[in-house]
This record gives structure tokens, sequence and C-alpha cells, in this order.
């Protein structure tokens, strides 16, 4: 049941108190890079201010602007000869972020991975199919790391080639995959123009959701599809990668590794802290990170502590599913919208196929929203009474929820883009 049994169901005192002379190092390490240097210099900070882990708000606040600002070395708390890998982001949003790692780094996150994919069930006898981009995206290799530590075979296939992917599952009885939860939803299609059931025909039992925000009804719809548990996991490469939180057996919040992280929940206006249980935005600050160690990171991540023990004995702190992000926050008509919550809404409504896309429009002084939606193919078979019908009851799912009316056009089935990485679930032709 326990991957480190001691460790993960350390009573909460003893927890802070490894927390607190981790959290001391880490300010020590940190303090060797540039940018930490010479913000600790600006704030008369060093590792002998930190009394209790209350002092970590003595600490500023870390965002991606400063990671970018100080490319490529300017957080790096080692000489480069003791570095062995290095993850990057993609770009796409501005110039990239870089991390850096050491062997002890590499060694704690594939650690890290190992203990959340056997909190799942996972054993040295499973045969776990990654099906994740590789390359300088963390997840790839995080969880093939993580995989073979905990001795299972891995195919690290990666991203795409669907056909292929459902060949492998059959022909060496994979029994675990780690996925992108669009391209399951997309990948299940495929699944029924070959004519194979993963129920049927597969040895599939478990699997691994991440890298893109996901509702429980996205969830439900995997797991009755591939007949499996899917677990929902969270990570982001400047604090490593997957395996910051994961879900346990229950699938009641994500535990998050509080001997690796200090886990704090602010108000994303104020940046003040936020009581358990209530939304905000994610703090994160490393714990066992030696070649580039991160203090109170803002992950524009929106979630909560879930009060309370879990049933699996674990007393590490959980969070919800994420909801979202704060600069994936569409504003239209005076109204915060989070694509997330018009996933949810979509997934409810008897019909709906597995993709969706919004558009976002100006016109003259007006904002407007259009959610295309895939839906099944026997709504256009001729009887365009039901095929209004199923518009006008998605028209009124989102604007309940929403608040404002959109416009909605149905669509058949895999006739929006897709992706093999994240969903590109938003088009914002809006005018600066």
């Amino acid at each position: 049941m326990y991957w480190e049994k001691e460790t993960e169901t350390m009573p909460g005192d003893r927890l802070e108190e490894l927390q607190l002379a981790r959290l001391k190092k880490s300010v020590e390490k940190a303090s060797a890079s540039v940018f930490y240097g010479e913000l600790f210099k600006k704030t008369g900070l060093d590792s002998n201010g930190i009394k209790s882990l209350e002092d970590i708000t003595k600490i500023p606040l870390t965002t991606k602007d400063d990671l970018r600002e100080h490319w490529p070395y300017g957080f790096l708390a080692v000489s480069k000869d003791e570095l062995v890998r290095m993850h990057s982001s993609s770009g796409t949003t501005g110039r990239a972020t870089v991390i850096f790692h050491t062997l002890d780094d590499i060694n704690e996150w594939t650690n890290i991975v190992a203990r959340s994919m056997y909190m799942t069930g996972m054993r040295r006898s499973d045969v776990f199919q990654n099906m994740m981009t590789y390359a300088l995206f963390t997840g790839g290799l995080g969880f093939h790391y993580g995989a073979e530590k905990l001795g299972a075979l891995v195919i690290p296939i990666g991203a795409g080639n669907s056909k292929r992917q459902i060949q492998l599952m059959q022909d060496f009885q994979t029994t675990a995959i780690h996925v992108i939860p669009s391209y399951a939803l997309h990948l299940s299609s495929v699944f029924e123009e070959v004519g194979v059931d993963p129920k049927r025909d597969t040895q599939l039992r478990i699997a691994f959701l991440g890298a893109e925000p996901h509702s429980e009804k996205t969830r439900e719809k995997i797991e009755e599809f591939y007949g499996v548990k899917a677990y929902n996991s969270y990570g982001l490469s400047e604090m490593d990668g997957p395996g910051v939180a994961f879900e346990c057996q229950y699938q009641n919040g994500m535990h998050i590794w509080e001997d690796n992280f200090i886990v704090e929940i602010i108000d994303p206006d104020t940046l003040e802290p936020v009581p358990d249980g209530e939304e905000g935005e994610l703090v994160l600050t490393t714990l066992l990170r030696d070649g580039m160690p991160i203090l109170r990171y803002r992950t524009k991540d929106l979630t909560r502590i879930i009060p309370g023990p879990c049933e699996c004995g674990r007393t590490h702190a959980r969070i919800e599913r994420i909801k979202g992000r704060t600069d994936d926050m569409l504003i239209l008509k005076g109204v915060n919208i989070f694509p997330i919550q018009i996933e949810k809404k979509l997934m409810d409504v008897p019909g709906v196929g597995t993709n969706f896309l919004i558009i976002l429009e100006r016109k003259g002084f007006n904002d407007h929203m259009t959610v295309r939606v895939e839906v099944q193919k026997e709504f256009f078979s001729g009887d365009l009474k039901q095929l209004e019908n199923l518009r006008r009851r998605i028209v009124e799912e989102l604007k309940s929820d929403i608040l404002i009316t959109p416009k909605v056009e149905l669509v058949e089935p895999g006739s929006l883009p897709k992706s093999e990485g994240k969903a590109v679930r938003v088009i914002d032709n809006r005018e600066e």
C-alpha cells in the first residue's frame, strides 16, 4: 500500500519539523544563485531568519517573469559541471523558462513519481505505456524514470500515432498508460474506428491523466470507455514536473508530497494566505532541489486545500483538482470565465462528443463568444429539430453557469482541430 510508509504517514508535527529544517537549507542553497543572492541582500534575509514555517512569508514571491528575465543561469545555485539535465517550457506565451537538475535532483524527483504510481496500485508486474511527449517537456521523462524505478516494463512511445498506440496496447498487454485527457478522448474514436474495445481487447486497468486541467465528467468518460481507474496527477516543470501531487486510490483530492514541497494557497489579488478549504492560487517551494531551488513560486494554478484526513492514511495535504489558471481566465462582458467551466457543462449533456472550441471575437464595442461542439454523428442524420433541440439545451446549460449567452455551433465528430499535446480550447480573435 505504501512506497515509503514512514514518510507518507508521518505525523503532522514531525512533518513540519522536517519541512522547517529543509526550508532553512533551501534558503541557504538558493542564496548561491544570482537571483536570490541579490534578493536576499536587498531584503536582509538569510536562513537564520527562518525560525518557523510561518517565516516563509518573509521571502518575496517568485514569478515566471523572474525566471524569464534571468535566463538562462540566473537561478543556478551550483556550478554547471554538477548538472546532468535541463528541461524547458515551450515559450509559447513568451520567453521560455529553463530548469536545471543535478543527479540528486533527478533521483529525488524519480522517487516521488514512483511513490505516486505505487500509491495508485501500480506494481513491477505492470506494463506501462507512456503516451506523453518526451524531450524538453517534463511529463514524458518524469513518468518514464518513475515507472522504471518502480520496476515496471516501460513502452516509451510518446505522443500521437494513435493506431500504433492501440496495436502496442494489444501486443504487449499494456496495463497502465500516461495520457493527456483530451488525447484519451480523441483516442476513443480511433478505437471505435479500428473496431477494438479497450475493455474487451486490452488489459488496461490504470490511466494517469495530466498536463491539462479536466473536469470530473471527463475523468468519468475516460474510465467508462477504457474500463480503467483514471488518476489525476499534477506537476509543473518549475517544481520538477509530474509527481508534485497525485491522487491515491480513493480519488478524493491529490496528495502534495510535503517532504519535497511547502504548499501555500494565496488570494491572487491581495497575495495574502487564505484559510484551508478556500480557493486561491497555489504557491510552492522546493525543499530537496540542489541545482535550482525555487522559493514561493506563483504557479498561477487555482485550487484549494481539502481539509481533514484522507481514508488512505497518508498525512500529506490534499489539493482539489486544478480549476484553471489565473492567466487562463477569460473576461467577457465583465464576467470571469474559465474554459474548464464550459467543459464541465458540455460533458453533462448527452450526445456531446469529445472535443470543443471557444472562439472570442469583438464586433464593434461588444465581445462575443462562439462555442463549437462536436456531437454524435446520429444528430446529423436528417432530423433538424433534434439537432436544434440539442443546440438550445447546450446554450441554456452554459448560460446557467457562465451567466452570458454564447453562440453554439454543433459540428460533426472529428471536424475540430486536434493536438497531440495540450488541447487548444480557446481562440481569441479580439483586437487588443
